[in-house]
């Protein structure tokens, strides 16, 4: 049953619409005003207020892939997160891109777009037939031995590398977890991360991990310091 909560500062009233236990702890779907929003373990996730970032997580990725000339004809990406369906929506939405697998391990969040208000924003891009879901955790299928390679990771699973939801996924962000990445990737493969602020020291995390060509794009939000996507190249 859905929850009024007390308006707060003054702006809208929020809705809690639904709230499960997960293994990984609470995750809440939530609307103030015209938006939804998703809460992970009472930390803010992403709303769907504004998703130019999610987009350009995907944008970015498919434009490295261009840049040098040698452009495969149907690229596989992988989504890690779906989120509130930005990123998966998009790519979906270009011909260009093959297979897109999207890794997301709350089943709240693809129960909330298979058959709940988050459905409007992915667009029936869960039954795209390029489309794979996979219901696992990221760290742990990227860490399977025999996985598929790809020719772009794009993931959002956090708020950034020096914010991350949940302490194990900083791994992913360190060395360890940077060779894991690029060894997913295929021959001049792209790595795109999406972060709530800048990084400096990601940047050279991914140089010292064996990437080339990285670049910080930067997307000016409302208050605060910019969301950015963090872009790199297999270096071979």
């Amino acid at each position: 049953m859905s929850t009024a909560l007390p308006e707060r500062d003054g702006h809208e009233a929020v809705v809690t619409l639904d709230r499960r236990e997960g293994p990984f702890g609470e995750v809440v779907l939530r609307r103030r005003g015209g938006h939804f929003e998703i809460i992970a373990n009472g930390c803010f996730l992403m709303d769907t207020a504004d998703g130019r970032s999610e987009r350009l997580l995907i944008q970015a990725a498919l434009d490295e892939l261009d840049r040098t000339g040698a452009a495969v004809e149907r690229p596989s990406v992988l989504i890690g997160g779906l989120g509130v369906g930005f990123s998966l929506a998009y790519a979906v939405a270009q011909a260009r891109w093959g297979r897109i697998a999207i890794v997301e391990r709350e089943n709240a969040i693809i129960d909330w777009h298979r058959s709940g208000p988050l459905g409007a924003f992915s667009d029936g891009a869960l039954d795209d037939e390029r489309v794979v879901v996979l219901h696992t955790d990221l760290l742990e299928y990227l860490a399977a031995a025999d996985g598929e390679r790809y020719h772009a990771l794009c993931l959002d699973i956090d708020n950034g590398p020096d914010w991350t939801v949940t302490d194990s996924n900083a791994g992913l962000y360190g060395a360890d977890g940077l060779a894991v990445l690029r060894h997913r990737l295929l021959p001049g493969g792209v790595l795109a991360v999406w972060s709530a602020q800048p990084s400096p020291d990601f940047e050279e995390a991914l140089r010292a991990a064996g990437f080339s060509d990285v670049v910080t794009h930067e997307i000016e939000v409302a208050r605060g310091v910019p969301d950015v996507v963090h872009l790199a190249r297999r270096a071979d």
